[in-house]
């Protein structure tokens, strides 16, 4: 269970200088569509779980412009770094920090830094690119990042230095969580130099396993072209007999994409996650039956779902100290054709795996605005001195959320939350696949 004091941004310093958009902030109060600077956004929003509380409540500082800031906007300088895989809304991003910081604050020293942590390490060699609004108009009509990205840590001493050396008094880094612990720990090594560097997250994860911030830009754009696969895949098994889609989506740790594309179609018979374990010698003869029945099925699955049923790989981990996925998808394809030809069933097979087609193209134009507000708020944050924390969604309120908390634990689907129930109800799937010999002693 969070605790308050959890949920407190650091700050670097009392904000003594008069905001730029301070008659604004100046004039609104909290409402139902409103928080107030001086307010706070409740982590609960049940009575019970209110009631369960023996102390004082967590609570998010609320998002949202200042009367007073930390930084006098005409002398900083402001850095910007997109690290790890590609996700829908990273240009939109870039573009919104930059235009919010020159139009509404006056800043007009900002950089780019390219290839992820490696644009921040020298011995990388990557160039430095100024970012003007000129630089970033058009930027959000296409996908990926005219930064460019990597995987992988870097020294944050190093990076540290590069701050230094190039005088940036903010870094803002869109990233997942491997990118946001890279954050953390230049936050540490800034504040063990005692230097007054503002590191602010906007935080990326095309598969919304990053919690506390309601939910992750691109998501939406990513399970709405999902969408497609899961319509190119039905088309093809209900104009054959025996037909069978199957279709595998990102969602390493988290089954989200799968669930709300399964959801957005409605045709899924099947959704397999990672969150939710199945007995393959159960599911294999349930949608032998279900096909039999029918004529035919589509199978929605994460590319996490059913790791227990492959062999270890050679090498445990990735560049980013991510646990490396055996082929699930390629796996489930071959036990399927093979179950079915044991059983002399007719099958005909579609297999459709679209995942660098879904994170590599532009955000639709929720995700766009979406991506506009985060990148406000951590323009707001940041010039308001808050330090080594991220912006989200709570709620419905833009919110500050510690680092050190949204690293603590991953975002995934409840087995026994209102999501996966709606999935079960939409697919018709049992709540489980028993293996036969257990089915049979029950």
């Amino acid at each position: 269970m969070v605790d308050a004091p959890q949920t407190d941004v650091t700050t670097l310093g009392e904000c003594r200088i008069e905001s730029p958009l301070g008659a604004l902030a100046e004039r609104q109060g909290t409402t139902r569509h409103y928080v107030h600077e001086s307010d706070r956004v409740l982590l609960d929003d049940t009575v019970s779980l209110l009631g369960a509380r023996t102390s004082d409540p967590p609570s998010f500082e609320p998002g949202g412009p200042r009367r007073r800031i930390y930084f006098d906007p005409s002398k900083i300088r402001v850095g910007i770094v997109t690290c790890g895989g590609l996700c829908p809304g990273l240009n939109d991003v870039i573009r919104g920090l930059v235009l919010s910081l020159t139009a509404h604050y006056g800043v007009t020293r900002i950089l780019g830094f390219r290839n992820g942590y490696q644009g921040l390490v020298p011995r990388h060699g990557r160039s430095v690119m100024e970012l003007t609004p000129q630089a970033v108009e058009y930027v959000n009509e296409h996908g990926g990042t005219i930064l460019g990205t990597s995987r992988g840590n870097q020294d944050p001493e190093e990076i540290v230095d590069t701050l230094d050396q190039l005088g940036v008094n903010v870094l803002f880094v869109i990233g997942g969580d491997g990118s946001m612990r890279g954050a953390q720990r230049i936050a540490a090594a800034v504040a063990a130099r005692d230097r007054r560097i503002a590191v602010v997250g906007v935080p990326k994860t095309i598969d919304n396993d990053i919690p506390y911030i309601g939910h992750s830009f691109g998501f939406q754009t990513a399970f709405g072209k999902a969408t497609e696969s899961l319509r190119a895949a039905h088309t093809e098994a209900t104009a054959q007999p025996g037909g069978v889609g199957l279709v595998q989506l990102m969602g390493r740790h988290s089954g989200f994409i799968a669930c709300y594309a399964a959801l957005a179609t409605n045709d899924a018979d099947y959704v397999l996650i990672p969150e939710v374990p199945f007995a393959l010698d159960g599911f294999l003869p349930h949608l032998r039956q279900r096909v039999a029945t029918r004529g035919h099925a589509l199978v929605v699955v994460a590319e996490g779902a059913g790791q227990e049923h492959l062999a270890e790989l050679p090498a445990a981990t990735d560049a980013s100290g991510n646990k490396r996925l055996g082929d699930f998808g390629d796996f489930l394809r071959a036990r399927i054709l093979e179950t079915f030809a044991a059983a002399r069933q007719e099958v005909n097979l579609k297999y459709i795996d679209p995942s660098y087609v879904i994170r590599s193209v532009p955000a639709n134009p929720y995700d766009s605005v979406y991506c506009l507000r985060l990148a406000q708020a951590a323009v707001h944050a940041a010039m308001a001195g808050r330090t080594d924390m991220v912006v989200g969604s709570w709620r419905g309120r833009f919110v500050h959320v510690p680092i050190p908390l949204v690293v603590s634990t991953r975002n995934q689907v409840d087995p026994d939350g209102d999501l996966w129930m709606s999935v079960l109800e939409a697919t018709g799937q049992p709540t489980a696949f028993p293996a036969p010999h257990r089915a049979a002693a029950a």
